[in-house]
């Protein structure tokens, strides 16, 4: 990642690793006020993966290794060391001692299983559910109080990397027996985290306070012992111009999701911009063929010649947004340069739909057995100007006779149709995480869903599904050869373009921007912020 201007020398400013550089000598003290667009929803750690939620227990909570930003390699944390089987179906951890949670417990070996057992599968009567970075998980058993080994059904080669995510946090037993809903409430998750949570307003402010016995950072941390700010405040913002004019008058210190569109303001304050890469699947469209509008692939084919990436880049976004050349972005394990299944073709789109028995209307929307092909699809406000990229797409879609209607609505109205094919025949998607596995978090079935399939989120699918990428997508989180797993992630990507099931369109970073006196803001390997080492130094 480059550095995206607005560096004094004094400011922040990213490495190739989207930290922060941190001049001078650290000082202890201070709250820094912290802006995000939208407010947690549940921090259960699986859920970790929503970037308000994984901002917040990036904080609180501790991993048991540490993936390096810089280099993705995995690294100890609160496991010293490790050791792995050759069939990659047993993992042995030891766990560092003198780790406790906020409320006094150890976290020891037991405490780790009881984490892993919950994550790996579940806990029905909680209802908690199955963490999405957990593959193949059978159980775990403790060896000593400091030693715990994890046992799989099949090779589970995402695991090691799957311990340093977000949805890894470790929590407290007290934390672990509470029903799924009881922790939306930040006060109710105990981690060993360098902050805790000592206040919160539902939905606008979370209060964080220091732990001053926190003396278990990850090795390769730029120091030890407890974090150098005494608080957090985090303050939900979710207008873009608050966000922007509270850090430009200094009433707050950082804010997350600056829109291209506010990036000059930042950086002509000489404020500092910060990139923070995601690595995972790009921000996209995905199709659900169980719609009959879409179940033919020469429509969905044409959509996605229809859709014209660039110009979405360069007339909304900046160049922190690089267009999507795959499913995956250019940094993430297994991306394979797909760009030319991704070309601009509307006359081609034209053609398909011509093919496909769409006829030109007398209003310009094409129609077949007397069905407009009118589809839609619902806007979030968490991808960056994801309304205004939609409309943009849109129009690009209108040009060859097909109509999008791109709709808002509340959370319950969005969630509810979004689970039913006939309703939804589209989907605005995207998953950040730094391993292979994260292309199945998107499209399997029993993980996040995206296509809708028999046999996954939703009941009311009627006969879809796609047996070929189910399995490719099986095979990868077993497969013990480490190029071998990247070829099947390659053919993943290429079955899933050569189906139309997906329309990427750019890869999509974090974007921070601080005040020159906040150093040391780092980022973990997808882009959540850790304030650790975060100092302040005099205005």
């Amino acid at each position: 990642m480059a550095a995206c201007g607005g560096s004094d020398g004094t400011s922040p400013a990213t490495t190739a690793a989207g930290s922060a550089s941190a001049p001078g000598t650290p000082v202890t003290g201070g709250t820094l006020t912290y802006l995000d667009s939208a407010a947690h929803t549940n921090l259960y750690p699986p859920s970790g993966g929503f970037y308000p939620n994984g901002g917040i227990l990036n904080q609180i909570t501790d991993k048991l290794t540490y993936q390096n930003p810089e280099t993705l390699e995995i690294e100890p944390w609160i496991a010293e060391s490790w050791t792995v089987n050759d069939d990659l179906t047993q993992y042995t951890f030891v766990i560092r001692p003198g780790v406790t949670f906020s409320d006094g417990t150890a976290l020891d070996a037991q405490a780790v299983a009881d984490n892993y057992d919950t994550f790996g599968l579940g806990n029905p009567d909680l209802k908690q559910p199955v963490s999405e970075v957990f593959n193949n998980y059978d159980h775990s058993e403790v060896q000593d109080a400091s030693t715990v080994t994890f046992f799989f059904k099949k090779p589970s080669p995402g695991f090691l990397q799957g311990t340093a995510t977000i949805g890894a946090g470790l929590v407290s037993a007290a934390t672990l027996a509470r029903p799924y809903e009881e922790l939306g409430s930040a006060t109710n998750i105990i981690g060993s985290g360098p902050f805790t949570v000592t206040g919160e307003t539902l939905g606008k402010q979370i209060d964080l306070k220091v732990r001053e016995d926190y003396n278990w950072a990850p090795p390769s941390a730029a120091h030890q012992g407890r974090a150098y700010l005494d608080g957090i405040t985090l303050i939900v913002a979710a207008e873009d111009s608050v966000r922007i004019g509270s850090l430009l008058a200094g009433q707050a210190d950082a804010i997350r999701q600056v829109e291209a569109y506010d990036e000059p303001q930042i950086t002509g304050a000489g404020l500092a911009l910060l990139r923070a890469s995601t690595r995972g699947v790009n921000d996209s469209i995905a199709i659900r063929p169980d719609n009959p509008l879409v179940a033919d692939l020469r429509v969905r084919q044409a959509l996605l010649k229809a859709t014209d990436s660039a110009e979405v880049v360069s007339t909304l976004l900046s160049d922190n947004y690089p267009q999507a050349t795959s499913v995956l972005a250019k940094d993430a394990p297994g991306y394979v340069d797909l760009a030319d299944k991704l070309t601009f073709d509307p006359d081609g789109a034209k053609a398909l739909l011509d093919e496909a028995g769409w006829v030109p209307g007398a209003d310009g929307i094409r129609v077949k057995d007397g069905k407009p092909l009118v589809l839609s699809i619902y806007h979030t406000y968490v991808q960056p100007q994801n309304k205004q990229v939609l409309q943009l797409v849109s129009e690009q879609w209108a040009k060859v006779g097909v109509k999008l209607e791109v709709l808002p609505g509340d959370a319950g109205s969005v969630a509810a149709d979004n689970l039913d094919p006939a309703k939804t025949p589209l989907l605005v998607a995207m998953v950040g995480r730094a391993d292979p596995d994260v292309i199945k978090s998107g499209f399997y079935p029993k993980n996040r869903d995206w296509l809708l399939q028999v046999g996954g989120s939703s009941t009311l699918v009627q006969s879809y599904t796609d047996t070929e990428l189910n399995g490719l997508l099986e095979a990868q989180t077993a497969e013990v050869d480490p190029a071998k797993r990247l070829e099947i992630i390659g053919d993943i990507q290429n079955h899933v373009l050569d189906q139309a099931l997906l329309i990427p369109i750019f890869e999509e970073p974090q974007i921070f921007a601080a005040g020159t006196y906040v150093n040391g803001l780092e980022f973990e390997a997808v882009g959540r912020p850790s304030f650790y080492d975060t100092w302040l130094s005099e205005r």
